[in-house]
């Protein structure tokens, strides 16, 4: 059970919540928080879309993922709006 209803997709909303924002979230954390199953996937999509995704460990030893405020290209815009 998530712990917030996402009101758009799941791509959308990754978007939103990591893009240029400096944070991190794991796999771990996205389901429990919002319900994300597949977080390795969403950040397929986003790479594959030309976003940077920046991948790291966390200090339990988990995956973390962050997402670059700029894409490949050098663009700001919003990708999955």
């Amino acid at each position: 059970m998530a712990f917030t209803q996402l009101r758009t997709t799941q791509v959308e909303f990754l978007e939103q919540y990591l893009r240029g924002t400096n944070r991190e979230l794991s796999s771990a954390q996205a389901a429990a928080t919002f319900g994300i199953k597949n977080l390795r996937a969403r950040m397929t999509e986003f790479r594959q879309t030309g976003l940077r995704v920046r991948k790291s460990k966390n200090t339990v030893g988990r995956t973390v993922y962050s997402v670059s405020r700029r894409d490949m290209f050098g663009d700001q815009g919003k990708i999955f709006a």
